[in-house]
């Protein structure tokens, strides 16, 4: 049997993949408008996708598909549902940012932390130029050392989280699950986290459960001396309470490398933000040439893991 695969967003992934090993046909599209789809995917068996969106009312348009594999190991694009009631093995990508995510997020709360942006700013304004001493104190700077970070999301980001934090000789708190009756061995109330962290991180999956899980009320928890980092999904933020609390000062700054919808090309009010206390990214923390060739070498490990009769990162 011969194998029709095609990815249907191979500009999203800048790595070399290496020729699966089995007989197959393989189709790249650089990108996949939603009108293009039914076309490319009608006599594939193996769609590959990153963020083309692939719900049940598109797949029923490929009658052939026996896999979708993932090239990343967020999922919320695919239609699992469908997906499992036919039958659709649906593979991801695990563990490949281990060391990306994590530095890039430990390069925003360094920043936000000893206030990069604002001492840029002040510079520029040239207010060390006018000043009667060799430094200025016109921001407050603090260290990691010492601080709490708290971590929402305890996968395998989570734990390279964990390992940086403690090489900067930093307390860890791990988050319950929001909704959770029971606080496990380990873990802290995730209000507690809120509540105590200098940092939060936020490391989950975005699913109906953990959408806007940090809000107005959530906001009203934190310190107002407080960080928020996130590198996961930008639904996981009210946007909007998010610029309220960065503008009244409600907490003392946000790293995001995501927004709600990606491309913002409908604008978004987080691009507005001007402060010297958010960074904003797009959506590049797990792209390091590292970690993509890891991805790459794992997707072709996944697919044909499936052809040989073995899945492997199984979701459905």
């Amino acid at each position: 049997m011969t194998h029709k695969i095609v990815f249907l967003d191979r500009k999203s992934l800048i790595a070399s993949l290496r020729t699966p090993s089995f007989v197959h046909e393989w189709i790249d599209y650089d990108q996949t408008q939603a009108s293009e789809m039914a076309e490319r995917i009608h006599d594939a068996s193996v769609i590959i996708s990153n963020k083309v969106k692939l719900p049940g009312e598109m797949l029923t348009q490929a009658p052939n598909v026996k896999m979708i594999a993932a090239a990343a190991t967020g999922t919320d694009n695919i239609d699992l549902a469908y997906c499992k009631a036919n039958g659709i093995i649906v593979s991801n990508i695990r563990n490949y940012a281990v060391h990306a995510v994590p530095e890039h997020a430990f390069m925003m709360m360094l920043a936000l932390r000893r206030n990069l942006l604002g001492w840029q700013q002040d510079v520029r304004a040239g207010l060390w130029q006018q000043a009667d001493q060799f430094c200025l104190f016109t921001r407050p700077v603090n260290d990691l050392f010492g601080s709490t970070l708290g971590l929402v999301g305890y996968g395998s980001l989570g734990h390279g989280m964990q390992k940086l934090a403690e090489a900067f000789g930093m307390r860890v708190l791990i988050a319950e699950h929001k909704q959770a009756t029971e606080t496990r061995e380990g873990y802290t109330a995730f209000d507690g986290v809120l509540c105590e962290a200098d940092v939060i991180s936020l490391h989950t999956p975005l699913t109906p459960e953990t959408r806007h899980m940090i809000a107005a009320r959530e906001f009203g928890l934190m310190k107002s001396t407080a960080i928020l980092i996130n590198t996961a999904r930008g639904n996981l933020v009210d946007e909007v309470t998010l610029v309220e609390a960065l503008k009244s000062q409600r907490i003392a700054g946000a790293g995001f490398d995501v927004l709600s919808v990606e491309p913002p090309n409908a604008g978004n009010p987080l691009l507005d933000l001007d402060l010297p206390n958010f960074i904003l990214t797009p959506h590049v923390s797990w792209s390091s040439r590292e970690a993509m060739q890891f991805l790459a070498d794992q997707l072709v490990d996944n697919i044909e893991a499936f052809v040989a009769g073995r899945p492997s990162n199984v979701v459905t």
